[in-house]
């Protein structure tokens, strides 16, 4: 099996760029219903050079979309806007949620790579089930131990990102009673969970190496935690989140993670323990906007935790040039997070018309996806 850090390449890009990666679920532009033909699409997609990729995933019925290194927010979520029209030139069409609302238990076709193959073969059922899709986005850090600040700071605000991001609220056609669904069915799967804090990147990797060795795996990008230190590609990456329709969400979101991984850096935070993690995590995934989180002691609302997360990093932010995309958060606090207006969309024409918004959203990313402040 494969070393568990095969390279180090911390300072490769500039400090605190950002990348941002997207799973896409391909669907039928008829019925909506999935459509496992990933292979054929990423056969027939042209992306521009230098502005970004698309790339396979675990499953048939959806693709990645990954931006290029981008210095703020706004310019990764309008290169992520290009790709969706390149997906669309390619004859496919697809809808950003952390779960097909309508697909049926067991319609999964696996994508046909080594990988994946290992993958289905280790998961067994618990990889038959639905497809998942998530919104992971990457911080570049200047170094390895800038690196373990930012993820300690980041593992606090991974609960109240799961809740602005819920967007699954619907699965097999039925609602589940959760805003994210997609979290709790992931959280079935091995190292799948919020990581403990760690002390240095030397505890890091020795940690990461006992699980690596102790689940005999090829590397360490088989630990799915809700957050990772990224070495191979000199970041933190943080994958808490559902897929979104929306690009003004997804921007957002990624503005967030970039402007307080930056501060987490530079002013260390409180470290809570991953038990009391989980719990708010679990509360995230089942109430969304509505939950309450333990947040300085004490349960407090996703929208009071959410705008002190924000003011925290408005100055990180606005040096990045990513406050602009961080005032669409206080827009999703105001008209609702994905999960909000799939089950409003559904009151209205039951699943015909959230599947029918969810692909119009999806579609209709213009270039210009937030405004500069």
């Amino acid at each position: 099996m494969g070393a568990p850090i095969p390279a180090v390449n911390f300072g490769v890009t500039a400090d605190f760029s950002l990348g941002v990666e997207e799973e896409l679920l391909l669907v039928d532009p008829v019925t909506y219903a999935l459509d496992h033909s990933a292979p054929e699409v990423l056969e027939r997609i042209s992306t521009p050079p230098g502005g970004g990729e698309a790339h396979p995933e675990a499953y048939a019925g959806l693709i990645e979309l990954s931006s290029p290194v981008c210095t703020d927010a706004t310019d990764a979520a309008e290169s992520l806007a290009v790709l969706r029209g390149c997906l669309r030139d390619a004859g496919a069409t697809a809808i950003g949620a952390g779960l097909h609302p309508d697909g049926a238990f067991g319609d999964v076709v696996h994508y046909p790579s080594e990988r994946y193959r290992l993958i289905a073969y280790e998961m067994r059922a618990l990889q038959a089930r639905t497809p998942t899709c998530a919104l992971h986005v990457h911080v570049g850090m200047p170094d390895a131990e800038a690196a373990i600040r930012a993820f300690n700071g980041l593992r606090g605000i991974l609960p109240l990102l799961q809740a602005l991001a819920a967007n699954s609220p619907f699965w097999h056609g039925r609602d589940s009673g959760l805003a994210s669904a997609r979290a709790q069915l992931f959280r079935s799967l091995p190292r799948s969970e919020i990581p403990q804090a760690f002390e240095s990147f030397d505890h890091y990797a020795e940690r990461v190496g006992a699980l690596v060795a102790a689940g005999d795996l090829p590397d360490y990008t088989f630990l799915w935690w809700d957050i990772r230190a990224h070495p191979m590609l000199g970041t933190v990456e943080v994958r808490a989140m559902d897929s979104q329709s929306s690009l003004r969400h997804v921007a957002g979101l990624a503005a967030l993670v970039q402007a307080l991984a930056w501060r987490a850096t530079e002013e260390p935070w409180p470290r809570e323990e991953r038990d009391v993690l989980m719990e708010s995590s679990f509360r995230a995934a089942r109430d969304g906007l509505d939950a309450t989180l333990w947040d300085n002691g004490a349960l407090r609302p996703v929208p009071e935790v959410a705008g002190a997360a924000i003011r925290l990093a408005a100055p990180y932010a606005r040096e990045l040039g990513s406050d602009g995309a961080l005032e669409e958060l206080e827009r999703l606090l105001v008209e609702g997070n994905g999960a909000i207006r799939q089950r409003a969309a559904f009151r209205r024409g039951g699943m015909p018309a959230v599947l029918a918004e969810l692909a119009h959203d999806t579609a209709a990313a213009a270039p210009a996806v937030v405004s500069a402040s």
